[in-house]
């Protein structure tokens, strides 16, 4: 029974659903009849400073930029702090690129596209984001197909979803692609959460 380690970035002015929203979906997965979990999740930030999200919520991060182990799966989160600050914070965008050459699996929530897109990692590729935000992304990133209307948008090794609450949609959309449709439907149930494949 594999065991993928995610990686869930933070920073301050996260959007909460961004991260909490894929956190709860991989850390409640289990193998059927089983007490083993497919997924470690882990949460890593630039410091190991508390982050605080939207609205105020506050996070310790579980790993720095220093001492992050490696990850097979990156979900990159968005919100304000994604779309206004971080996009121009160097290291973040370096980091990102270079956890590209590490990871088998490459994700973003919602605004944290534009952090994928300025790091390089969606041109020449079909990609989404929140609806607010998607004509700035094709404005600001010319080499990126956007597509509107989706939940998210696969694209192999990178996956990209919608605004903030998509993010789910696409958690259990990577389940079914690594562990197949019963578990994820099983993860879905003990969520009550609708899904449609």
């Amino acid at each position: 029974m594999r065991q993928w380690k995610i990686g869930i970035l933070l920073f301050n002015e996260v959007e909460v659903l961004d991260f909490a929203g894929p956190f709860e979906v991989f850390s409640i997965t289990n193998y059927p009849e089983s007490n083993v979990k497919p997924f470690e999740v882990k949460t890593v930030a630039q410091t190991k400073e508390t982050v605080r999200a939207r609205n105020g919520l506050k996070v310790v991060p579980d790993y720095c930029f220093a001492d992050n182990p490696n990850f097979d799966i990156l979900v990159i989160p968005g919100g304000y702090g994604a779309e206004e600050i971080e996009i121009h914070n160097d290291d973040v965008v370096g980091w990102i690129k270079d956890q590209m050459n590490k990871v088998t699996l490459m994700t973003s929530v919602c605004t944290g596209a534009f952090l994928l897109a300025k790091a390089g990692l969606l041109d020449g590729k079909r990609a989404t984001t929140h609806w607010m935000d998607i004509d700035r992304l094709e404005r600001e990133f010319e080499k990126v197909e956007v597509e509107r209307g989706v939940k998210y948008v696969d694209e192999g090794s990178i996956i990209t979803a919608g605004g903030i609450s998509a993010g789910i949609n696409m958690s259990f959309f990577m389940i079914l692609k690594l562990l197949g449709e019963e578990i994820a439907r099983t993860t879905a149930k003990r969520m009550e959460y609708d899904i449609c494949f």
